[in-house]
Order: C-alpha cells, then sequence, then structure tokens
C-alpha cells in the first residue's frame, strides 16, 4: 500500500467501503450497489467513524515516520505503536488506557474495511496491551451529573430570545430524556424526514387518548435510534411551562417555525434566522459547560476543572441518579443493555444504602 493511500482524508472511506462492496457489472444493478455501499458505510454512527479516522490517521502517521508500511497488517508493529502512545511526545500527554483501546479499535476497524484483517488476540498486542493496562490503569473519570435543583439553576442563566429558548429546550429534553447528545441533535419533527436523522418526537397534548387512562397530561414520545437499537422514550409535562421540558419544546418549535425536518437548529447571528441545517453534537456539550459556569454549580473547582467536569453526559447522568423509581425503568429510558451499565450512570444515589458493616454485627 501506498504512502498516499495510508494517509488519505476521511472521504476515501467511500473507497474502502467499496472493496466490501463490489459494484456489479449490469448495469441496472447500479442503484443497488451504490444503497448498499451506504448500508456500509452507516454500520457505524458518525461519531464513531469520524473518531476511528482520526485513529487511523495518527497510527499512518506513525508507520510513515518510523518507515513501515501499513500492509500486511503486522501485530509486532501495532504493538510498538501502543507502546509508543504511551511514552507521549512534545507537547501532547500520553494517552489514557481507554484512549489506547479505542485507538485500537479504529486500527483494527481500518484494516476490516481494507479487507486484511488484523488480530488483535495476537501476543504482540495483547500481551503489551494488558501490560498497559495493569501499568497505568486508573478507574474510569465520569463526568459530573447535574441535578433538578442544578438544571434549573442553569436554565435561569439562559436569556429569553430565540436562541435562549431553544437551548432551555435541549437541556431540559436532555435531562428528561436521559439523552445522549447525538440523539438530542438527532431528533426530528417526525419520521422519515431527513437522510441524517435518528430519531423522531411525537407531540400529545393533555387529555389525548394515548393510553387506557382517561385523564392524562399528555407529554413527548421520542422514538430514538441508538446503539442497542430503536426505543420509545416517554417525557412528561412538568409542573411549571418555563421549566417542562415538552412545553419548552412546543414554545421552540412555534417561534422557530420548526414543523418539518431536524429539530434542533442553529440561529444566525446577524439577522436571527433559523438555520434549516441540524445542529451538531459539540453545541450540546458547549451549553451545558457554559451554563455549569454560570450557575456556580462545583464553585470549589477551578473553572479549568468545572469545564472538564461537565459535558452532554452530565444531564443524562443527572437523571440517572435522580429518579427515584425501580432499575429497570432507568435502564429501560436510557436505553442501556445491561443494569451494570445503568449503575454507572447512578452516580452516589445508593452509597452506603446497603452497609455491610452493621448487617455483619460490627
Amino acid at each position: 500500500m501506498s504512502e498516499e493511500t495510508a494517509t488519505s482524508p476521511p472521504d476515501e472511506d467511500v473507497q474502502t467501503d467499496a472493496r466490501l462492496i463490489e459494484r456489479p457489472a449490469a448495469p441496472h444493478l447500479a442503484a443497488l450497489s451504490e444503497k448498499a455501499r451506504d448500508y456500509a458505510r452507516n454500520a457505524r454512527s458518525e461519531n464513531t467513524r469520524r473518531a476511528y479516522e482520526a485513529d487511523w490517521r495518527q497510527f499512518a502517521a506513525w508507520l510513515r515516520r518510523q518507515g513501515f508500511d501499513p500492509l500486511p497488517p503486522d501485530p509486532q508493529t501495532v504493538g510498538l505503536y501502543l507502546a509508543a502512545c504511551m511514552e507521549g511526545s512534545s507537547g501532547r500527554d500520553p494517552l489514557s488506557v481507554s484512549s489506547l483501546e479505542r485507538r485500537l479499535s479504529g486500527i483494527c476497524w481500518r484494516y476490516r474495511q481494507l479487507g486484511a484483517p488484523l488480530d488483535a488476540s495476537d501476543r504482540h498486542i495483547s500481551t503489551v496491551l494488558a501490560g498497559i493496562r495493569r501499568a497505568h490503569g486508573r478507574p474510569p473519570v465520569q463526568k459530573e451529573a447535574i441535578f433538578a435543583d442544578e438544571l434549573l439553576a442553569m436554565l435561569a442563566t439562559l436569556e429569553m430570545d430565540l436562541r435562549g429558548i431553544r437551548d432551555r429546550a435541549i437541556l431540559a429534553l436532555g435531562f428528561a430524556g436521559g439523552l445522549r447528545r447525538s440523539e438530542i441533535v438527532g431528533l426530528d419533527c417526525g419520521p422519515d424526514q431527513s437522510e441524517d436523522g435518528t430519531g423522531w418526537v411525537e407531540i400529545f397534548p393533555p387529555g389525548a387518548d394515548i393510553s387506557s387512562a382517561s385523564n392524562n397530561d399528555g407529554g413527548a414520545v421520542l422514538q430514538i435510534s441508538g446503539k442497542t437499537g430503536w426505543r420509545e422514550v416517554e417525557i412528561g409535562r412538568g409542573s411549571r411551562p418555563e421549566t417542562c421540558p415538552v412545553a419548552l419544546l412546543e414554545t421552540w418549535m412555534r417561534l422557530g417555525r420548526i414543523n418539518h425536518g431536524p429539530l434542533f437548529r442553529p440561529i444566525a447571528h446577524k439577522n436571527g434566522g433559523v438555520s434549516a441545517d441540524r445542529l451538531t453534537d459539540k453545541h450540546v456539550a458547549r451549553l451545558v459547560q457554559r451554563t455549569a459556569l454560570a450557575a456556580g454549580i462545583r464553585g470549589d473547582l477551578s473553572e479549568g476543572e468545572r469545564r472538564l467536569a461537565f459535558s452532554g453526559h452530565s444531564l443524562r447522568a443527572g437523571l440517572a441518579s435522580s429518579a427515584q423509581i425501580e432499575e429497570a425503568h432507568v435502564q429501560k429510558h436510557l436505553g442501556h443493555a445491561s443494569a451494570e451499565m445503568t449503575r454507572r450512570y447512578q452516580r452516589k444515589r445508593d452509597r452506603f444504602k446497603v452497609n455491610l458493616t452493621k448487617a455483619a454485627g460490627l
């Protein structure tokens, strides 16, 4: 494989997918072949694909500096690369173990795309990785959970203009739905309204006949395609319009004239017009960080530490930690495949609730 191919930009992922699905010779099958390549590209989420592409670029650049050829894949060379990543470089800290494992996943993914799978269980890789985990492994760094009272303080820091109304809806919906930031911005106003949407919302007014209950407050039902497949998320109405996620969403859609396509969109700084494009998930992370700082949450930390402490996941962890209901309901709401994953999100909720010391008689 040439150096040019090894360092090719992410757009060439289309070409590597083409190696997996060759275009049929018959002209009438060309459209079907193109569709098959689209499905292959969508096998991973956009965020995961971008991360894997960045992992490969880092690896390919290291190979080039060392004078190594990317093909065929060499487990011993990959083992050397893993060790080099833990040494760091000028102006760059060593990778964390979790980041290193993700980078290895990205390298393996790219080799599969090239039709030359890398055996990550080879001893040259597995033993080096095991040693790195033993020497550098640390407990996972979790983002701070944002609780309901803190969310209210964050909402209060936002202006009452169109941008502030949109951001209020994002924060409240993200918290009440326990949503990932990609799930928030991936919502559409309805099904099949965009090619890049990963879900949609349906709003039911109070008293709507959506269940066997005769009286209900209505709410929003989200259909979301996540890591574990499709799931339905119910979000009930709150007690106050200024903090109710459904009411805030309705206000944003009405004032922003959002009735088709992406639900959350950028707003132009010059004329305040609403774009037809979709917000990126980075907006959610920046929004959470900015409003958490403005609300003075975790004031015992420095500003730099507070920026690192909060992200879009803080909303998701906040709901999991706040909801005093059966764990199975929280697990279903968050779309977790296991109860153990749900417990990781429940920041200190049940700490010392079960006291084995007293139970043992001490």
